[in-house]
């Protein structure tokens, strides 16, 4: 691993909050993710407590959306910006700056189903023996379940994923897919542009495309 990553490992499951202070820009909409990840679970009265309209004219955005609280569904990562990126403080809450978003010209009108590019420098990787959840297109492409969220269903657990196929209102043509338990041990890139192609489900799950991935013997 080069000096410029940062390795964490036993996130299966590890609870952390996102804030997403949506700007405009001379290319457009942006978003800049702030995430708590490694400097604490963001607990969810300390995340609560954050005051949305205060912190959205400190940083000069347009608004700001509390992501979470989210969990994990790999297990380890590798990530070049969190060795090296800004670090903040939101109410009683240690951030860092881990991605931007684009949106170009338009703000989204709807969330779910839809592909949007991540800028970070990142591997998840998936271990062997554990299940991955992917969502998959009518046209082949599948995507990967990275992280469950609370703030639309907050009874979700990552037992209950193994269900979440039956709560989910697809799209035609798309599928839920479990791999129970795979044999080898996956790490999923974002490429030598360090663009992710994400999406969200109606739940505020969050899957990243696979594209740049390599498969390691268990």
């Amino acid at each position: 691993m080069s000096s410029k990553y940062a390795r964490l490992e036993n996130l299966r499951n590890v609870r952390y909050g996102e804030l997403l202070f949506i700007k405009q820009g001379e290319n457009g909409y942006f978003a800049e993710v702030w995430n708590t990840m490694g400097f604490n679970d963001c607990p969810p009265e300390l995340f609560n407590a954050i005051d949305g309209d205060e912190v959205t004219k400190e940083h000069g955005a347009l608004f700001v959306f509390k992501n979470g609280p989210r969990f994990w569904t790999f297990d380890a990562l590798e990530a070049g910006m969190r060795a090296t990126a800004p670090v903040k403080t939101f109410g009683e809450l240690t951030m860092f700056l881990a991605a931007t978003i684009d949106f170009g010209d338009e703000l989204p009108s709807r969330i779910d189903y839809t592909e949007r590019y991540v800028s970070r420098d990142n591997f998840w990787e998936f271990a062997a023996h554990e299940p991955r959840y992917y969502l998959h297109a009518p046209d082949g492409t599948r995507y990967l379940l990275q992280a469950y969220a609370h703030y639309v269903d907050p009874t979700q657990t990552v037992e209950s994923l193994a269900t979440l196929g039956s709560r989910l209102a697809l799209p035609k043509g798309w599928s839920f897919v479990i791999d129970a338990d795979p044999a080898t041990t996956l790490q999923l890139g974002t490429g030598d542009e360090n663009i992710a192609c994400i999406l969200q489900d109606e739940l505020g799950n969050s899957y990243q495309r696979v594209v740049h991935y390599v498969e390691l013997d268990a």
